[in-house]
């Protein structure tokens, strides 16, 4: 926590997401001090509105006061916390808070979680003269976000921007204002209003996304989105809580979406009427993977493509917006007999 120019500034870091937030506040004087995170949020959130008085001693300890009582915490000098990232050689891309925030909600969700993938880790952003594309995947379903319409400015390039920056950062993206992306080299750093965020890009090789997506899909099935995600929804409180395991049956009559746990003796059944243009097929699926896929596509009337049981299928919506391209991939999985 420090004071200067008549605001408080608090910044805290975990070595890879630094942030800063300026503060109004009547100070009288100017200082720094380190201050254990956890005793102050446990205080303050335990107290009713009001105004606080900080007051930092010579020993280091923070007094603080308030009508109905005071309080003191043992801080730590500054010169031990670690500094802000420097970004060099900076390139300043601006991006409206609305757009930043869609791609965040429609991306994240495929991010891996394993540390022994540290690129699949993060969304891909990659800005070209032709627009903005955000790529993410687990390596069980893949999300490709296209805005054609992007200007980038004199930055073109790719960084991996890590998921946990992300979430956080869309926390405090809202309403219709721009937010500047300030790239460097080894960092980003976002500025919005008196709140600053930094990063460390991930420096690994994204996967080849493209060659995954399959050309020759040629069954295609059109149905309506919340309908599907309804019935999905159902079916899978009777899958297998290991493998989540669903299963499609596609034909002329219409989709047949079923589950059976052997387990617990349980199993489920729904039949939903659907457009259906091509060879009688029997795919499987994991019903969360599937799910979040549903509910992360827009409109109503959903698209999905498919080869056959082992390969993957594509799902998008039917009215794409203008100048944006949002498709999502789904690996199956083997059904058991």
């Amino acid at each position: 926590m420090s004071t200067e120019g008549g605001k408080l500034s608090v910044r805290a870091t975990d070595l890879e997401i630094s942030q800063v937030i300026n503060l109004e506040a009547v100070v009288d004087g100017e200082g720094s001090v380190a201050v254990p995170h956890r005793t102050l949020l446990d205080i303050t959130n335990e107290m009713p509105e009001g105004e606080l008085q900080i007051e930092v001693l010579e020993d280091r300890r923070l007094k603080i006061s308030t009508t109905f009582g005071n309080y003191s915490i043992m801080g730590k000098p500054t010169e031990e916390f670690p500094a802000l990232p420097v970004i060099d050689g900076h390139h300043s891309v601006p991006i409206s808070a609305a757009l930043l925030s869609s791609v965040i909600s429609k991306t994240a969700f495929a991010v891996s979680r394993d540390e022994l993938k540290p690129s699949l880790m993060g969304v891909l952003f990659r800005f070209t003269e032709s627009g903005l594309r955000a790529v993410a995947t687990d390596g069980h379903r893949l999300v490709r976000f296209n805005k054609s319409d992007f200007d980038s400015g004199d930055y073109h390039g790719e960084n991996i921007i890590p998921v946990k920056f992300l979430n956080i950062l869309g926390t405090y993206l809202t309403g219709e204002e721009e937010v500047t992306l300030n790239i460097g080299e080894n960092h980003i750093m976002v500025q919005s209003q008196d709140t600053a965020l930094y990063t460390r890009i991930i420096e690994e090789r994204f996967p080849d996304y493209e060659s995954v997506f399959p050309q020759d899909n040629d069954k295609k099935v059109i149905l309506s989105r919340e309908e599907l995600l309804a019935t999905v929804r159902r079916v899978s409180i009777f899958s297998n809580k290991t493998t989540h395991q669903i299963a499609f049956r596609l034909d002329q009559d219409g989709l047949e979406v079923s589950t059976e746990d052997i387990e617990t003796v349980s199993n489920a059944r729904e039949k939903l009427a659907c457009e259906y243009d091509g060879d009688p097929l029997l795919i499987g699926y994991n019903s969360n993977y599937l799910r979040d896929i549903l509910m992360h596509l827009d409109g109503d009337r959903l698209i999905g493509e498919f080869k056959s049981s082992v390969s993957a299928a594509i799902f998008y919506h039917e009215q794409t917006q203008e100048n944006e391209d949002l498709t999502m991939l789904l690996m199956p999985i083997r059904l058991n007999d």
